[in-house]
């Protein structure tokens, strides 16, 4: 009888050891910029995976930027006024536990009005990002940039495409549904019934970019395929 309770009692330990481990796996913190070589990729795979952002009637003929160590560059010019890239962990507010995240990849595609407006904020960011600058002084100088009109005001009908079963937008989950996303000015989400009961509209205020962020799911994802997880 001894024999089997020790040995109930060292299988209750494994199980709770490992049940501990898989929490810490769970909840790893990101308090500072990992080596910049964790955040690149090949360009090849980056140009393929913003491109993923939207439908391939929109993303063929759009420009693609990639992240290089000197900060992001065009790797294709397009035709049809989008912009495709993949965006990073710093694409998040400062105070986002994933901002720092080197697994993180975004994949956007912006029309005309967003990329030349709305996206200048995070092109700006991976600029301060790059050149060291802690999240307290990216917070203070885009704040900085938007009272100078540095950074020019939101466009009207500024919208996004984000539509990749490829996305990685954090640990937990690492993706999301595909959806689209539209950028208004200040805190907008209750004048355009976000998050109201029965609204399928849904809305993040980003006070740091000054914009509200509006969502609303579709059915498949950017390559035609259905998302098996509508509904939830």
């Amino acid at each position: 009888m001894q024999v089997k309770t020790f040995v109930l009692l060292a299988f209750v330990q494994v199980i709770w050891t490992a049940a501990a481990v898989q929490a810490d796996a769970q909840s790893v913190s990101y308090p500072a910029m990992a080596p910049l070589g964790q955040y690149l990729m090949p360009e090849k795979d980056e140009i393929a995976l913003a491109r993923s952002g939207a439908p391939k009637s929109i993303s063929d003929a759009a420009e693609v930027m990639v992240l290089t160590k000197d900060g992001y560059v065009t790797a294709v010019k397009g035709t049809n006024g989008f912009l495709c890239i993949v965006e990073r962990g710093w694409a998040n507010e400062t105070s986002h536990p994933d901002f720092w995240n080197p697994k993180l990849r975004a994949p956007n595609c912006f029309n005309a009005a967003a990329a030349k407006t709305y996206e200048r904020i995070y092109l700006m960011k991976t600029h301060l990002v790059l050149a060291g600058k802690s999240k307290q002084e990216i917070a203070r100088a885009i704040a900085a940039a938007l009272d100078s009109k540095e950074l020019p005001a939101l466009a009207p009908g500024a919208m996004c495409y984000m539509m990749s079963k490829q996305q990685y937008l954090g640990d937990q989950p690492k993706r999301w549904h595909p959806h689209l996303m539209f950028f208004v000015a200040g805190d907008a989400g209750k004048s355009w019934g976000a998050d109201a009961p029965g609204s399928p509209l849904m809305a993040t205020n980003a006070p740091e970019e000054r914009v509200t962020i509006f969502m609303m799911t579709v059915e498949h994802w950017s390559d035609g395929t259905p998302d098996k997880m509508a509904g939830h």
